[in-house]
């Protein structure tokens, strides 16, 4: 996966969104129009967001997660993440988004959650 591109895996009415090594203001701007465009197109209760690649990530990635935890919150939906290494851990309970969002270790146990 090139260094800054976003990929999506649908399984059945869960979006899978695999991110980039880093989430930041240049990209996150990308991840909310597409995710947008996916959510708009497509019946979407259950979004997992998957870490594993992920290095870096500033504010605007809180911003994203917490956007995306209020919309399905709001539809009912639930929002799941897996594979945060240690700084990314660190960002998510700084940013409070640890108390919000389930987080796993690996995709299966996010999406056994997630069903």
């Amino acid at each position: 996966m090139e260094q800054n591109v976003f990929s999506y895996e649908a399984r059945g009415n869960t979006l899978v969104i695999h991110l980039p090594r880093e989430l930041d203001h240049h990209n996150c701007r990308n991840l909310r129009y597409e995710t947008d465009l996916l959510l708009a197109e497509n019946y979407i209760r259950r979004i997992v967001f998957d870490f594993s690649q992920t290095e870096f990530m500033d504010s605007s990635g809180i911003g994203v997660l917490l956007n995306r935890y209020k919309q399905m919150a709001g539809s009912g939906g639930t929002v799941a993440l897996y594979g945060a290494g240690a700084q990314v851990h660190r960002i998510l309970n700084v940013g409070g988004l640890s108390r919000l969002v389930p987080c796993f270790e690996t995709k299966e146990a996010a999406l056994a959650l997630a069903r």
